[in-house]
């Protein structure tokens, strides 16, 4: 069975992340390539990404790691949605196959509890579903007693969900033919035309069956959503410290770490696992990692930094920092004394500022989110729930309660009132960029 994967880009809601989301990495290795691997583990040997003018050369890196498996890879030029990019691999794509949106993080379940249930089936088509409690923003299916998908609604707003089924974006088609007819019928662009490819089939009588899924699902909408992937794939991974890693006898590892290739732990440093530490890592004097923290590679986790629950890119540097339940991109560096807040004081559920309004994010623990390249200076204390921009610098001794733009400088002035400056494009990027 054929595998399609839409690698699509960054969503805004992931702001203030820009990177691809399934080219994010988790315990070293690239989403991406953690889902070619799960596809391969259950027999699904050829493989088509699908990417765009954007990332097309990073999905190809990818498709490198496994010269083992045919992997072919379409450039869709410009993202214009699902349907725009099969429409794009058309030649190429098999009449039975499976399309993927590699950003929702699933056990290996789903697919083998779809090929069992259209092994023995007729149906046009397969959508893996998931129940949930509370308003997601995704997609919806509605279902008859018989597993029947009768309706999909793309997207409704918070209180105007159709069902408590949303759609993941594993669905098996058994005749591609008729659904590149329906996308032609509907026209091949727009964020939802392939939504509205399926309901056009649904409408003309072609059987749609839902499998419901009752696995592990992560699906990451939102930057915080990286902490559940996080926590997914350290649970999955075994326990390993590499040969070339050096481990003080003064310092301590418990539990579940996880110690890439030329890490460095250094005296009276802990680190409690379960967590991952990426390669060429240095975890300083006095520093404690805990809780199920995800950190980059070639980062410096300096002298009496605390990290707790958190995930940290590629190339950051901290010192004298507390980082609890936080989401940090590449490249970023805190100044000594920066801290994060990460719980209210009524200990009510953390809210963010979102571009459609406040999101609740459902978490009583959250702190801040930062993008790629930015930095902070001396003894900056971060309020919960706060995002800041890529390659923005948060000055000394500020309290950041708001949001701050990308490419933005916050300082205070004689009068220590806030002053914001705009930066050029790279001013304000941090080390390791």
């Amino acid at each position: 069975m054929q595998v399609v994967f839409l690698c699509g880009g960054a969503s805004s809601r992931m702001f203030p992340l820009t990177e691809d989301k399934f080219l994010l990495k988790f315990v070293g290795k690239p989403l991406l390539e953690h889902q070619i691997e799960q596809a391969l583990a259950v027999g699904l040997g050829s493989i088509i990404l699908v990417g765009n003018s954007r990332n097309i050369q990073r999905v190809r890196d990818v498709a490198r790691r496994f010269p083992q498996a045919p992997i072919a890879v379409v450039d869709q030029g410009h993202p214009s949605g699902m349907a725009d990019a099969l429409r794009s691999a058309e030649e190429s794509i098999d009449d039975e196959f499976i399309v993927v949106g590699p950003s929702d993080v699933f056990a290996e379940s789903g697919y083998r509890d779809m090929l069992a249930e259209s092994g023995g089936g007729s149906a046009s088509a397969y959508l893996l579903g998931a129940r949930v409690d509370r308003y997601f923003p995704g997609g919806y299916l509605v279902a008859d007693e018989r597993n029947q998908v009768r309706r999909i609604v793309e997207k409704p707003g918070e209180g105007a969900e159709p069902s408590d089924v949303v759609s993941i974006v594993v669905h098996l088609h058994s005749h591609a033919r008729t659904l590149f007819q329906h996308m032609t019928k509907v026209g091949d662009t727009g964020p939802d035309a392939y939504e509205r490819a399926l309901q056009s089939m649904i409408d003309d009588g072609h059987d749609m069956k839902l499998v419901e899924y009752g696995d592990n699902w992560h699906p990451i909408k939102y930057p915080w959503h990286l902490l559940d992937a996080m926590e997914y794939f350290l649970d999955r991974t075994p326990r390993r410290i590499a040969p070339s890693a050096t481990i003080s006898d003064r310092a301590t590892i418990e539990g579940k770490a996880i110690l890439d290739d030329n890490v460095r732990v250094l005296e009276n440093a802990v680190v409690r696992g379960p967590c991952y530490v990426g390669k060429n890592t240095v975890v300083g004097n006095n520093a404690l990692v805990r809780d199920g923290s995800h950190i980059g590679a070639d980062c410096v986790i300096g002298y009496s930094t605390e990290i707790k629950h958190s995930y940290l890119g590629d190339g950051c540097q901290l010192h004298h920092n507390y980082i609890g339940d936080s989401v940090i991109g590449d490249g970023c560096a805190f100044g000594a004394g920066t801290v994060t807040a990460n719980l209210r004081f009524d200990e009510g559920d953390i809210a963010v500022q979102g571009n459609g309004g406040t999101v609740d994010t459902g978490l009583a623990k959250l702190g801040v989110m930062v993008g790629a390249g930015s930095k902070t200076g001396v003894n900056v204390s971060i309020m919960p729930g706060v995002r800041i921009g890529p390659h923005s610098i948060v000055g000394p001794h500020v309290l950041l309660s708001r949001d701050l733009e990308p490419n933005t400088m916050l300082l205070l002035d004689s009068d220590n009132r806030p002053v914001k400056k705009s930066l050029d494009p790279g001013e304000g990027e941090g080390r390791g960029e």
